[in-house]
């Protein structure tokens, strides 16, 4: 397969030609959600990124084998190797089973990614359906010298492992930075480096999640579980691995350790990291109160919001920028959002309902180029490390034409038949299959709007003004205006 998808590398920092391991195969595997709450929109922003990613490489006719984890053990309440495992936490203040929290968030987690028409992976593993395997990969370092043992808990030995390996390739960071910057921990007094981070800890009596190992009763550390499921399922190296960039270090960098540790091969060939999100330019958090959970949106039931927002508008407002930027939210660029949203799908319902008609124009050459180019604008916006702002952009333009030919400013035989067809695959296909939008109107209520036009159309021409304001303003409420045109009568989504 030939293919002009260029990406840029996190671990190179450039943008490198996308060549599969084993092509038409790619291997791809983004870090999951930990279920213990609510699914913040920063993540929701990160994994809508790789839904497109996942869609366009297979819409490039790749085979994906697309693997998304599930943690439900051994995140910390800190990122490093102390505080209390997050989901026994939350199991302990609600009096339930850690697995009924798992069970409720992944459910959760489920229905917002079908609200906002995520393509489900093909493989969802967990951190706890894969125990054995962490156990084993934990034996392996240990025998290769790289991990150590003290009081039940196993440590990876920074140290030892960057005497002939990069710790920090990844972040750009360096080992002597580390150790001048980096803080003890409280776990230090049985580490041989603050550095050095759990591979296996010791579970106290009060631990809820426990498992037997070879060094006691314990759990396996946050880090472990990805090396070990991207491994079973894609093969120690495969193509590519994703995450927000708040991954990128420790827990990515830690990720390239135990693999390189363990089988001596670099575990991924094309590293990809999301932005973050801020609200009005400040970093999102509950501490300012300016923190959206994806059901508040939906439901407009939040103080910074005047109105509610759809799955898709969300959907089209986070796509309105490239996946490695920062995304700003506010209530401004969600409107834009929305009236942007609304015109791409009223020009998804006019080419979808358009044949070709034989309609006497004189061919164009020069629009026809024109078009041509505007389609082959969306593939090369794909091809450039996913970028789904230009890509909207070029849509658009495409709707300038689509918008021509249904004014009858630009005639169907004026761009021909091989053209048009072009075009309107191009646009349906771009919305639809790459970007994953939908029509989210999608009741089949023309008919009956029809009927409606008609009454219109009858008050119009007996001059009953106040029926026909009367039949405006009540389909202006539904969100539906009317346009008097030379050609008739016809209507749209309000922008």
């Amino acid at each position: 397969m030939q293919s002009k998808l260029r990406i840029v590398n996190s671990l190179s920092g450039k943008k490198e030609e996308f060549q599969p391991i084993n092509p038409p195969f790619v291997g791809m595997y983004v870090c999951g959600p930990t279920v213990y709450s609510d699914v913040h929109l920063g993540n929701i922003r990160t994994f809508v990124s790789f839904d497109v990613i996942y869609r366009y490489l297979m819409y490039l006719d790749y085979k994906v084998r697309y693997v998304r984890n599930i943690t439900d053990v051994g995140h910390l309440e800190s990122d490093a190797d102390d505080g209390e495992d997050k989901i026994a936490k939350k199991a302990r203040i609600e009096q339930l089973e850690p697995m009924e929290i798992v069970q409720r968030y992944t459910n959760d987690f489920h229905t917002v990614s079908a609200q906002m028409n995520m393509l489900p992976p093909n493989i969802e593993p967990s951190a706890t359906g894969h125990i054995q395997e962490q156990i084993l990969l934990v034996e392996s370092l240990i025998n290769n010298g790289l991990a150590y043992e003290v009081n039940g808990s196993v440590y990876f030995d920074v140290h030892k492992y960057n005497e002939g390996h990069s710790y920090g390739i990844l972040s750009g960071r360096n080992l002597e930075e580390l150790i001048a910057s980096e803080r003890a921990l409280d776990a230090q007094n049985e580490k041989r480096n603050k550095e050095d981070f759990a591979l296996w800890k010791n579970a106290s009596p009060e631990h809820i999640m426990r498992w037997n190992s070879p060094w006691g009763i314990g759990f396996p550390g946050w880090h472990l579980e990805c090396s070990v499921m991207s491994t079973k399922y894609l093969g120690k190296t495969f193509d590519i691995h994703g995450g927000g960039m708040d991954l990128k270090f420790p827990h990515h960098e830690c990720e390239i350790a135990q693999s390189v540790g363990s089988y001596e091969e670099d575990p991924v060939n094309y590293w990809v990291h999301t932005n973050m999100l801020t609200v009005n330019g400040q970093k999102m958090s509950k501490s300012l109160g300016n923190s959206f959970l994806p059901h508040e949106l939906f439901s407009g039931e939040h103080e910074l919001l005047d109105q509610a927002y759809s799955p898709m508008v969300v959907r089209f407002f986070m796509l309105q920028t490239h996946y490695s930027s920062t995304l700003d939210f506010s209530t401004d660029a969600l409107h834009a959002s929305k009236k942007g949203y609304n015109k791409l799908i009223n020009g998804l319902r006019l080419i979808r309902s358009m044949e070709f008609e034989n309609d006497g124009s004189a061919p164009d050459e020069k629009v026809q180029q024109q078009i041509i180019q505007l389609c082959e604008n969306c593939y090369n916006a794909m091809n450039d490390d996913f970028n789904t702002a230009l890509t909207i952009g070029h849509l658009f333009n495409i709707l300038k034409k689509i918008n021509s030919l249904q004014t009858r400013n630009l005639g169907f035989e004026a761009i021909g038949q091989e053209v048009f067809d072009k075009m309107k695959k191009t646009y349906t296909e771009f919305i639809e299959e790459v970007l994953g939008l939908k029509d989210e109107k999608n009741v089949d209520f023309q008919p009956l709007l029809q009927e409606i036009i008609k009454i219109y159309a009858e008050a119009k021409e007996n001059k009953n003004y106040d029926r026909v304001d009367e039949i405006r303003n009540a389909l202006k409420i539904q969100g539906i205006l009317l346009k008097d045109t030379r050609f008739g009568i016809d209507w749209a989504f309000e922008e």
